[in-house]
């Protein structure tokens, strides 16, 4: 389909994409404007559904002293199906939302708003990507396969959040930390307190990020009237964020708690407890640095946040070979 003739970029690119983003100049020119629907252009939104999944599961197998090739596949099997579920989510979302999209400046040049896709090739993409997703999950034991399909809900729910409530972040956080209970469970066949704690923990760091993401629009929220927690917060963003940072780093402490202490020895336990201090740290950069007037500061920091999630993955690793 031809873009509309008021896109920003006549090629069809979302504003708001990386820069020198594989999918506009390396993927086949039928392809992307399905891989733009699926956010295959901006990456960090596949790193913050997945490195939930790659915490419970180190932290699952730092508990047991068990790491072996059905491990290294349910790593494997989160990264592709955390992809998949991502765009499928996205896809969701934005068959839900084009309405308000087209009236954004940020999101006016997405697929279905600008024209390149229409809402029933987006249902068949969208369907396409959980089919292929769901065959992954299939082999997963079959606590973790309802755990999975259990996650359809959040997902579905999550679009219409910012219509009801001011509060959308909190549905995000629901939706994209499954993961965490979803590793432990691969694991172990069963949940805990440890992973109910990091999912918790996962909620807490997702309201940090995502508030920070939504001051990128609040001037066409408030005339559109859609709600988030930045315009909630308005002035006393600091202080909502830093109680979050707060949360993040206490509720991940708790769960290596709960999951090495039992167990574990005393280095292990202090190296993982290390890699929840050295993400607070990374929060605390962020929020030092955030300027809620520049959406381009926010956007930068949003993106960070992969960073800030790999550096506990890192520690969790590290942790189990000493």
């Amino acid at each position: 389909m031809t873009p509309n003739a008021d896109l920003p970029d006549p090629n069809g690119q979302v504003s708001d994409a990386y820069t020198g983003n594989w999918v506009d100049h390396r993927a086949p020119a039928w392809s992307r404007p399905y891989l733009r629907l699926s956010r295959a252009d901006r990456p960090i939104g596949t790193w913050l559904l997945l490195i939930p999944c790659w915490w419970s599961l180190l932290l699952a197998t730092a508990s047991t002293g068990r790491f072996g090739w059905y491990e290294a596949w349910i790593m494997l099997g989160c990264a592709i199906g955390s992809f998949l579920m991502r765009g499928a989510g996205c896809t969701w979302n934005d068959i839900t939302d084009r309405d308000f999209d087209g009236k954004v400046e940020r999101t006016k040049s997405r697929p279905i708003p600008s024209g390149q896709v229409t809402v029933k090739q987006a249902l068949i993409w969208m369907g396409l990507q959980a089919l292929i997703s769901f065959g992954i999950l299939l082999t997963f034991n079959w606590a973790t396969i309802l755990l999975g399909v259990a996650a359809l809900l959040p997902v579905a729910i999550y679009p219409f959040a910012k219509r009801f409530t001011w509060w959308p972040q909190v549905f995000l956080g629901v939706a994209f930390n499954w993961g965490a209970l979803v590793g432990w469970v691969a694991h172990t066949g069963s949940l805990g307190f440890a992973p109910v704690a990091l999912y918790a923990a996962g909620i807490a760091w997702t309201l940090f990020y995502d508030t920070i993401y939504a001051y990128q629009d609040t001037e066409d929220d408030a005339l559109i009237g859609v709600k988030s927690t930045a315009r909630l917060f308005g002035d006393n963003s600091r202080t909502w964020l830093r109680m979050f940072l707060i949360a993040t780093v206490a509720l991940t402490a708790l769960a290596i708690i709960l999951a090495l202490a039992p167990s574990a020895n005393v280095l292990s336990l202090v190296i993982a407890l290390g890699g929840a201090w050295f993400m607070g740290w990374h929060l605390a950069w962020q929020l030092r640095s955030l300027d809620t007037d520049s959406p381009e500061n926010c956007l930068k920091l949003f993106r960070s946040n992969r960073d800030t999630g790999l550096i506990l993955v890192l520690f969790l690793a590290a942790s189990q070979i000493v």
